[in-house]
């Protein structure tokens, strides 16, 4: 009879952030399969797809039962921003997918685009409506629906649809330069992040990583000076948040560390198709090392949100 009253708050209090974690198993499957580890990419493929399956049944029941607390993230200025991640996740499942069953890729990649058009326009819907949000409000984490728009590139235009894939693109790459004056704006000028969102500068790295893929995609995979800057971008953003990792050591687990996962996995798929287009050597070994870090990073995360759930840690009120 006690159990019933115990887990129900538990599950209104399941966060949607708890997506980012799909983002950087996905983004590993994706680099595992770049550097030729396809045995090891399927294993996270098909762990990636089923951890998925299973945030997004409890995520739907939490709304079935708890719709109020929905509600409440929608309306927080920093969880709203994770909202995409779950249509980010389908895309990246369907690039990841793409290589070997691109029907399926393609009825996936459909279903995650036409949720990340609705989510981004609810998003910015709701940050220019009558809200009236400050400027502590914003963070590396508003940045999340514009990479999700980056992404859809990636395999939609493989996938069949290039002209679609170019207004993604358009999507991302204007609101990733108006988001980027905004949180660097509140990061020079205001109070500092407070330490449960240091992790998310990390999300700094992703646009520039997932635009130059993308844009390579467009393209014909041509390694034009925009893509250079795009990377090179990329490595600036890399060295501003290594400046942070002291920091971050000295930070207790929280779901958001799982920001770092995706945008080293970015990292790595940029670097390693660099090093394949130019040849290069440093950035072959440099992605090789990027690789292993996307990997370590992937499996502590792992092994932390495992400790935290079974200390209930995790679902409750902030």
């Amino acid at each position: 009879m006690s159990a019933t009253p115990t887990a129900e708050p538990r599950l209104a209090h399941f966060p949607v952030p708890f997506f980012a974690s799909v983002l950087g198993l996905s983004g590993l499957t994706t680099a595992l399969h770049a550097a030729g580890w396809t045995r090891a990419s399927l294993a996270i493929l098909a762990l990636t797809i089923a951890i998925f399956v299973a945030l997004a049944a409890i995520y739907l029941l939490k709304a079935l039962r708890h719709p109020k607390a929905v509600a409440a993230e929608w309306q927080h200025p920093v969880k709203l921003a994770f909202f995409p991640a779950f249509s980010i996740s389908l895309l990246l499942i369907a690039t990841a997918l793409a290589p070997s069953v691109p029907d399926v890729a393609r009825g996936i990649w459909l279903i995650g685009a036409l949720t990340q058009a609705g989510l981004t326009l609810a998003v910015l819907s709701n940050w220019i409506g009558n809200r009236a949000f400050q400027a502590n409000h914003i963070s590396p984490a508003w940045f999340i629906p514009a990479v999700g728009n980056v992404v859809a590139p990636i395999a939609g235009v493989g996938l069949g649809f290039p002209e679609t894939s170019w207004v993604f693109f358009a999507a991302g790459l204007i609101f990733w330069i108006v988001l980027l004056v905004l949180v660097m704006n509140r990061l020079i000028f205001h109070d500092p992040l407070p330490g449960r969102m240091v992790p998310t500068l990390a999300i700094l790295i992703a646009p520039p990583a997932v635009g130059f893929l993308a844009w390579l995609q467009l393209n014909g995979g041509v390694l034009d000076g925009f893509a250079r800057l795009l990377y090179a971008a990329t490595l600036v953003f890399l060295g501003l948040a290594l400046t942070q990792v002291g920091k971050l050591r000295r930070l207790p687990f929280g779901l958001s560390h799982w920001a770092l996962s995706f945008p080293v996995a970015a990292l790595t798929l940029a670097t390693l198709r660099f090093a394949a287009l130019t040849g290069s050597s440093a950035h072959f070994w440099a992605g090789q090392a990027a690789l292993i870090a996307s990997c370590l990073i992937v499996a502590l995360l792992g092994v932390a949100t495992l400790r935290a759930m079974t200390r209930g840690e995790i679902c409750r009120p902030e």
